[in-house]
């Protein structure tokens, strides 16, 4: 994993994480556990309404962490109620926190390959509706990352459980001087909270 990654997980504070939001994320470890202590592959579905800011980061993590406390049977995805792009700002922070991106493709809605380590496979992100052919059709655990979409999809086909962990929408600084700041900071949040439930997973 590269060094600068590396480094900010090793610096998440987990023990920041209010007690609620720990009771809302016990619901996800104890399903991704049931998943390990069966042997069985683990799917999550990052959805957020526009598949461009939050569901990409919470993606991108997820995928990362796993990969960092060796769950080696998680393949993360992400996608919403619509397709838009995947935001140029998502990029931007997390190259700023080490990852190593490639944009494949120049059209309204560009690819990206998301890289962690140099050895890895990239994450492939761009932005598609929760059931795009890219994304498993069943047996996904379909984690709801924005309030809209949650109210939106009270049920999401195809997921064994669906898990309503949503956060604050960055979009709501685009343009101001507190862009750069609130799109670390959400990534951060992310981060810590994903950090929390894939370290307290038991192989």
């Amino acid at each position: 994993m590269y060094s600068e990654i590396q480094n900010t997980i090793t610096t998440l504070q987990i023990e920041k994480i209010s007690i609620d939001r720990k009771a809302l994320l016990q619901s996800l470890i104890n399903y991704l556990q049931s998943k390990i202590d069966k042997k069985e592959a683990i799917q999550l579905n990052f959805i957020c309404t526009h598949n461009s800011r939050r569901s990409h980061l919470s993606q991108i993590w997820a995928q990362t962490l796993a990969s960092h406390y060796q769950v080696n049977q998680v393949t993360c995805y992400s996608g919403g109620t619509e397709a838009t792009a995947m935001f140029a700002k998502v990029s931007e922070t997390l190259q700023k926190q080490g990852f190593k991106i490639t944009k494949l493709s120049k059209e309204d809605n560009p690819v990206y390959a998301v890289k962690f380590d140099k050895n890895s496979h990239p994450i492939i992100c761009f932005s598609k509706t929760y059931d795009a052919a890219f994304n498993p059709s069943n047996g996904f655990g379909a984690i709801m990352t924005c309030d809209s979409a949650n109210e939106a999809c009270p049920m999401v086909i195809g997921a064994e459980e669906r898990f309503p962990i949503t956060y604050e929408d960055p979009k709501k600084f685009d343009n101001t001087p507190l862009q750069d700041e609130k799109y670390l900071e959400r990534s951060l949040q992310i981060a810590t909270e994903l950090k929390y439930v894939f370290s307290a997973l038991k192989s």
